[in-house]
């Protein structure tokens, strides 16, 4: 069976954003092409609460789901369609954008922030869509245990065990794999034409043909197939260093389409943009309320 090939390795720069919220921002405007349908990434780990405690206060989405997925640590979030809530340990927050809407994201002192938010870009026909909520429990979490590795499935499928979450905009697989020191990992599951790549949350991870190459924590791993129209699933192959590694691996089929992105809004055009941005300084950017 041919390996897909690591063509990227994107290591990301110290960024902070929010009301003061240090992070790595991994992925972004200039990733669009190659990691397309996925927009942004942003990893955070800290022990320091004075790193992410101001948070991220009530601001602005349209046109893109954002996934919030913690290892470790405690989120409190809300929106302006009335949604309340706390993420903890091995939970994540989906939200889709849609048409507009205004959340907020509060993390709060925990011994360890670990995690990561990904920005997922909405095919054009559903940008307007109205927006919505979903929390994944740590409880509803698909856990597949392996000989070397704990995987779970926060949406699509993994040797037959399906996630509890499923997009109705863009099919993304999202799972989370902790995987043991000097261990091998081979995923076969996902076609040829899907934009896949991993996120390396902790740990070092070998990624190269000859598996003698190890990435440290907080870089993203891009994998190109040799053939994309083949009908077989070329395979991932990754190897884990001393400290093993903790990492999640992202999938979906990529749109192809113009991106215009303007801070928390991502259109097709300009033009939309700028609507957007008027319709936010006019009052009627809000399309569904409670």
């Amino acid at each position: 069976m041919n390996k897909r090939k690591a063509t990227q390795i994107i290591r990301g720069e110290h960024a902070i954003d929010g009301a003061g919220v240090h992070l790595r921002r991994v992925l972004g405007p200039g990733n669009i092409v190659d990691f397309d349908p996925f927009l942004m990434l942003d990893g955070f780990d800290s022990t320091d609460p004075g790193d992410y405690i101001k948070g991220f206060p009530w601001h602005p989405h349209r046109g893109i789901e954002t996934i919030t997925y913690l290892i470790k640590g405690k989120l409190e979030h809300g929106d302006s369609l009335g949604n309340r809530g706390t993420i903890h340990d091995l939970e994540c927050q989906w939200m889709t954008a849609g048409s507009g809407i205004i959340h907020q994201e509060m993390p709060k002192e925990s011994d360890r922030m670990l995690g990561c938010q990904l920005w997922v870009n909405l095919p054009a026909r559903d940008k307007m869509t109205p927006p919505a909520y979903g929390d994944i429990t740590q409880e509803k979490v698909t856990l597949v245990e392996e000989e070397n590795a704990a995987v779970r499935i926060l949406a699509g499928t993994y040797k037959g065990k399906t996630g509890v979450f499923e997009s109705k905009y863009v099919t993304v697989k999202y799972i989370d794999v902790n995987l043991a020191s000097h261990s091998t990992w081979r995923y076969t599951e996902t076609p040829n034409d899907e934009t896949l790549f991993i996120y390396l949350l902790d740990g070092t991870l070998a990624v190269d043909e000859t598996l003698s190459q190890f990435e440290n924590k907080s870089c993203a791993v891009l994998f190109g197939s040799l053939d994309k129209n083949s009908s077989t699933n070329d395979a991932v192959v990754v190897r884990s260093g001393d400290q093993g590694a903790r990492f999640v691996l992202l999938a979906a089929k990529p749109l192809k389409e113009p991106v215009a992105w303007g801070g928390p809004i991502v259109m097709n055009t300009n033009e939309e943009l700028d609507q957007a941005f008027n319709e936010l300084d006019n009052g009627t950017f809000i399309k569904h309320r409670l």
